[in-house]
């Protein structure tokens, strides 16, 4: 569930993170199991067992006491300087963060009584004032060396906004505030460093972590690929299959788009590339399967979180919704495998090489017992600030009691400071992009940015998401998903919910395509992991990665479109859209790869190929989008339509390879 950039590519730069001495390690360690003990206390309302309970606000500066300060320990100054011991400025760096959120802790209940975040300046000591100026830059210092500079100057920019927004042309324009003013309001309020995005971290974020690194370190990664390999290793293009199995799988421990493509890509592209992929197809299959299991329930990315807490609604209803969509882009990812493979005549893995089912469940089956806990803890139970933990706590005891690798001291310690480096980067980074929301809080210009972009829209609600979806791309090129997502969901989310489009869907929508740029050129970090991995080309990579991963750039429109294939409305609707939407990206995969199931390799059809691949791409496409809601068709005349261009190239198709076989 951490965050990806480009520094975590093999081979684009120096390392990003230090190696700590046992003394820095101890206290990392350390402060992890206060960090947890924090959290759970909080969960569970233990109130310390001396009937003792922090305020909210206290309880998140705890975290960012023992958290944000070890960013300036872990990351250096510049990635490669200075990795292998700590320097003086960044212990004083460390020591002034400590201090200040001590600080910070100590006046939090007089603070939240006199309301600091609007007269800290009248009626707060001065001292505390400049204290929240200097803990506003050590914020964005954090933010740089977690998140890079990109995420910095954005961030930064836009934290200064009140200083200069009565200077800024409409519909940007807004009351200027003083420099003491909106540092108060973004350390003393719980708008800025301590809204949304850090409390779906405290409140949510660090438990699904710590389960998603206990799977981890109980070895469901070694479970989840040799279950994979046994389902499907020995059909055709079995090796890719296996990679989208298994990297979906093991995206509920990572939640990182890369390491998923390091973790798995090790061992399904070597497979894919014996029994006959090429090199760049096989990076790109791992990329796009690893991409998806970002978006796939029932543990996603730390997106998700902020975007419940953004909605205020439960986890659990964003991880329903994402189901539908997750499933129709796996769907795809097995068709244009399956597809491929049948044009390129292969095989599958030898049977021999493959592990029994039997065996695999019989050494593994607490794992899925415990995802099993998880959902119906989260969807049926309603218990998700519960969930985490309880299964955690399962998985721990069951390992302990079955398990052949039982945790010693070493693997406990290698699991502490795991967490301990996630956490420190989701604090730096979720704290910093916090100060934008503060920014557009302290000065209400939401609204007026609402207003402009609908008028610039006129009444064309498609504009606005053409808008947004280029936007969230570009912005993903240089941001992390997180950070991408919750500057649109500030500035553009409005604006479309503004027009009708359902709540849920919209945000769903930004999220996915802040996602896009994970296998898109000229960026496409996954795609180019990927290569690394597959000895193969990162821009023919990235291409083939746009391929095969295709449907990803149309579902967004077709949930926002149509709401229903996020479970939003009428369950007949969702029924029929999702029926024709599998019919549909069926009919799209065989278009682009030339292999039509049930009838075949589409060379045979000769000259006509191409017009006939171009007749199924459309054609499933019409199937595919939902009729209503937005779309100015309703779905009878959609199928209709999809029946009229697809009908005739199948039926084409199917005369054309019969002609070919029979003379064979």
């Amino acid at each position: 569930m951490s965050e990806s950039s480009a520094d975590d590519v093999p081979g684009t730069g120096p390392s990003r993170t230090r190696h700590l001495s046992p003394a820095w390690r101890g206290l990392l360690i350390a402060w992890t199991v206060v960090s947890i003990v924090l959290c759970f206390n909080q969960q569970f309302t233990l109130r310390f067992f001396i009937d003792f309970t922090l305020l909210d606000t206290e309880y998140f500066w705890g975290l960012v006491l023992v958290l944000l300060p070890l960013a300036f320990i872990v990351y250096p100054l510049k990635p490669g300087l200075h990795v292998e011991h700590v320097p003086l400025y960044d212990i004083a760096l460390f020591l002034l963060a400590t201090v200040l959120s001590a600080g910070l802790i100590w006046t939090g209940r007089e603070s939240a009584a006199a309301g600091w975040e609007y007269s800290a300046v009248d009626a707060a000591p001065a001292w505390i004032v400049w204290s929240g100026v200097a803990m506003w830059a050590l914020v964005l210092e954090a933010l740089r060396r977690a998140g890079g500079w990109a995420l910095f100057f954005v961030m930064g920019t836009f934290s200064l906004f009140p200083l200069y927004a009565a200077w800024m042309p409409a519909p940007l324009t807004a009351p200027s505030v003083g420099l003491l003013e909106t540092a108060s309001y973004h350390i003393f309020s719980r708008e800025s460093v301590l809204g949304i995005p850090m409390r779906a971290f405290a409140e949510l974020v660090i438990g699904f972590l710590v389960f998603g690194t206990a799977l981890q370190y109980t070895g469901a990664g070694r479970f989840f690929i040799d279950f994979a390999f046994a389902l499907c290793g020995r059909y055709r293009g079995g090796a890719a299959k296996v990679a989208i199995f298994s990297s979906g799988l093991l995206g509920s421990m990572s939640g990182s788009v890369i390491s998923n493509v390091l973790t798995t890509g090790t061992m399904t592209i070597p497979a894919m590339k014996r029994t006959g992929f090429k090199p760049a197809v096989a990076g790109a299959i791992e990329a796009c399967a690893s991409t998806g299991a970002v978006l796939a329930p029932p543990v996603m990315g730390a997106t998700a979180f902020v975007m419940a807490e953004f909605l205020n609604i439960s986890y659990a209803e964003v991880a329903l919704a994402a189901a539908v969509p997750a499933a129709l882009y796996y769907f795809a990812l097995f068709m244009q495998i399956d597809f491929n493979a049948g044009r390129n005549a292969m095989k599958g893995l030898p049977p021999e090489d493959m592990p029994r089912i039997s065996q695999v469940f019989r050494e593994g089956w607490y794992f899925i017992f415990v995802i099993i806990l998880l959902v119906v803890l989260l969807l049926v139970m309603k218990r998700e600030n519960w969930a985490p933990w309880l299964a955690t706590g399962v998985l721990l005891i069951l390992n302990q009691a079955f398990s052949k690798h039982r945790w010693g001291r070493k693997e406990l310690v290698g699991f502490l400071e795991g967490n301990g480096r996630i956490f420190i980067e989701l604090v730096a980074i979720l704290a910093g992009v916090g100060l934008l929301v503060g920014a557009f809080s302290l000065t209400g210009l939401t609204g007026s940015l609402t207003n402009g972009l609908l008028y610039m829209a006129g009444d064309q609600p498609l504009l606005l998401l053409v808008m947004g979806a280029a936007t969230s791309f570009i912005l993903g090129m240089g941001m992390t998903i997180t950070a991408c997502y919750i500057f649109l969901a500030v500035l553009l989310a409005p604006s479309l919910t503004q027009v009708g489009m359902n709540p849920l869907a919209v945000h769903m929508f930004i999220m996915y395509w802040g996602m896009v740029s994970f296998i898109t050129p000229p960026v496409a970090l996954a795609a180019f992991a990927g290569a690394s991995v597959a000895k193969a080309s990162p821009i023919e990579t990235g291409v083939q990665a746009m391929k095969i991963g295709s449907i990803i750039y149309f579902v967004p429109f077709f949930f926002v479109m149509n709401p229903s294939l996020v479970l939003q409305g009428d369950m007949l609707d969702f029924v029929g859209h999702f029926a024709t939407a599998l019919v549909g990206v069926a009919l799209v995969c065989g278009g682009l790869q030339g292999y039509q199931g049930g009838i075949g390799d589409l060379r045979a059809c000769g000259p006509l190929e191409w017009p006939v691949r171009g007749a199924l791409v459309l054609g499933g496409l019409l199937f595919a989008a939902p009729g209503g809601g937005l779309m100015p068709f309703s779905p009878l005349q959609m199928t209709i339509g999809a029946v009229a261009v697809s009908a005739p190239a199948l039926a084409l198709a199917w005369v054309m390879a019969r002609r070919r076989v029979r003379p064979a």
